[in-house]
This record gives structure tokens, sequence and C-alpha cells, in this order.
């Protein structure tokens, strides 16, 4: 510090509290939000915090100063313990002919409230699965809309809510579904349903999860100081609430006696709480075979990743792709896993 100018030593201040900030949100994952609900906010912040430190990385770097230690090793911290931000390449395998395709996507109720102001976007989402023809299907809010027809599936299950309009979860199917069932969450429409298919010899269980919503709206720079206190009061509260619900998840998943596939809006990030405990020992594919931020939800400041598939460390898995679509105000992914024999 002492060969630091005045201005350097502002620097390494701000470096100093970035630095802390995302090394305490490297460990919040690890706390249960009902006892630390306000300091888990913070774990939204991590890609922010990742970019700050990167930023300061380069200053020191440019600088030619030994600063560049603290910032370079909480990144190397988190690269290593949470795997990286941003994906370079995009890993496959040989698909095989036991392969099967599962897409997971919110789709907002088909647009029936036209908070996109394009015209026939349910008819669009409708022609994009079509087009893409998953062996799988899950969907968050689904809505058995008037104008999409998804018969060319031979299976579904759905578990649907509310009075005037109904809406839920969704699993839809080429392969027979031998038996399906809802876990309820208490005080919530938000569910996990699931449904049991058999491909050739091999039953799989599939798991359709949506975790409350944290209510972030998109367009945060519109927020008064009063929004924002109680937006991360809220947020807090949901976070608690979602653990709530991955544990329910978690007592059901445990006793199934089938190899496993997870779709889920997850309502909150990787870096979360919430997802390190309903991945547990599943394998992220997205991170096995995904390529760059795999961005699933349309936020206006950053890419953000709140959609996941997650398979048994039996599966491998061939192929995971995000798909460049705005018809929801989430974006659909698809991996292509292989059965294990």
């Amino acid at each position: 510090m002492k060969n630091l100018r005045f201005f350097e030593k502002v620097m390494f201040f701000f470096n100093s509290v970035a630095a802390f900030l995302l090394l305490l949100s490297y460990i919040l994952p690890l706390l249960p939000p009902k006892t630390f609900s306000s300091f888990s906010v913070l774990s939204l912040g991590v890609p922010i915090l990742i970019v700050i430190n990167t930023l300061f990385v380069l200053y020191w770097l440019v600088k030619i100063k030994k600063q560049v230690i603290l910032s370079l090793l909480m990144l190397a911290i988190g690269y290593f313990s949470l795997g990286s931000l941003y994906k370079f390449s995009e890993s496959k395998s040989e698909i095989s002919q036991n392969a099967i395709s599962v897409m997971n996507y919110n789709v907002r109720l088909f647009n029936l409230y036209d908070w996109i102001s394009e015209k026939g976007v349910e008819t669009k989402i409708e022609q994009f699965i079509k087009r893409e023809a998953p062996d799988v299907l899950l969907m968050q809010e689904y809505h058995p809309h008037k104008n999409v027809d998804l018969s060319f599936f031979k299976y579904k299950f759905e578990e649907l809510s509310g009075n005037k309009t109904k809406y839920g979860q969704a699993i839809f199917s080429q392969y027979p579904i031998i038996n399906s069932g809802s876990v309820e969450f208490p005080n919530t429409s938000n569910n996990a349903i699931y449904a049991d298919i058999v491909k050739e010899k091999d039953t799989i269980r599939l798991y359709n999860i949506h975790l409350q919503s944290l209510r972030i709206d998109p367009n945060l720079d519109k927020l008064t100081e009063d929004d924002a206190q109680k937006l991360f009061k809220g947020v807090g509260n949901t976070f608690k609430t979602q653990q709530l619900q991955a544990e329910l998840f978690l007592l059901h998943k445990n006793k199934s006696p089938y190899k496993t596939i997870v779709g889920t809006d997850l309502n909150n990030t990787a870096f979360s709480y919430a997802y390190k405990r309903v991945k547990g020992d599943l394998i992220d594919n997205f991170n096995a075979a995904g390529n760059g931020f795999g961005r699933t939800y349309d936020f206006k400041f950053f890419p953000i990743r709140i959609d996941f598939i997650l398979t048994d460390p039996e599966f491998t898995i061939n192929s995971f792709k995000t798909y460049d679509v705005l018809y929801s105000d989430h974006y659909p992914i698809m991996s292509r896993v292989s059965l294990p024999r």
C-alpha cells in the first residue's frame, strides 16, 4: 500500500469491498435463507460481482501492481467451486439410438394477456415446438390455450389451478406415461409435477418444477427508492419460500426408484441455495454441454440463467442448446441425453 498513489489506494479500497462481497456470495448458497434471508439476496448479484472483479484484475494488470492478486484469487475460487460464468465451447458427444431429447420452457400462458405486443405469439410457440420436435416437453406457466394444438405429443400430464384462467405445469411426452402426480407447495400456485415414462426397457422419472417467483421487474431503472426497499425485503422472503419448496421436492425425489430428469424454472440463479439443493448430485446439462452465458430470462441488465435441465449422472449428455427466440419472458432450452445401458 505504501507504493500506491492516493487514487490507487481508493481503487484498492473499492476492490477489497467487491472481492469481499464476491467471496461472501460464494458462501451464501451453503447457508439456509431462513437464517440469512437478507444476505441471501447477494447471490443474485454474483454475475455483476464477477464482472467488477474482472475489471479490477485488468486495472491492476495494466498498472503492474501486486494488488491484482486479490480479485484474481476470488475469481479463481469461484471458477473451481462454482464453474465459469461463461462457457467458451460447446461439448458434444456421439448421439446414440437410445437418446432422448428434453425441452424445458416457461411459456408465460402463451402470451394470453398480450405482454408481448406481437400478434400470434401462441402460434409461433406451437410452430417452434413442432419444428424442434422434442421427445419430452416440460412447460411452466402452461395454459390450455384455444389456439395451441400440442396433440402431436402422444401423452401428457398437466396440473392446473385458477378459476377463470387455468394455468400451471405440464409434461408432454412421445413415450407412455405410466404414473404421474404433483408435489404440492403450500400457499402458492407454484408446484412440482412428475411423470414416469417408459422408453424401451427403461422407466424414467421426469420432474417439472416451478419455484416461487422473485417478481423482479426487468426494468429496474424505473424503481423508486421505496420500491427498491420493498423489493429487497420481498426477495429475502421469497428465498425462504424457495428453500421450503426445494426441500419438499427433495423429500419426494429421494423416494423415487427411477433415473431422473428435472426441468425447472427455478426463479433463481446457479449461485443460489435453491439451485444447490435442487441440483444435489444431478448434472447441470448447460455446464456439461452448453456454451455462452446460457441466458434463459429476458433481463435488461445482464444475461441471467434461471431455467435448468438436470439429469442423473448415469445419463450421457450429448448436447444442450439455449434458443434465442423471445416468445415469452423466458428462453426455451433443450438437451439430448443418452440412456444408460
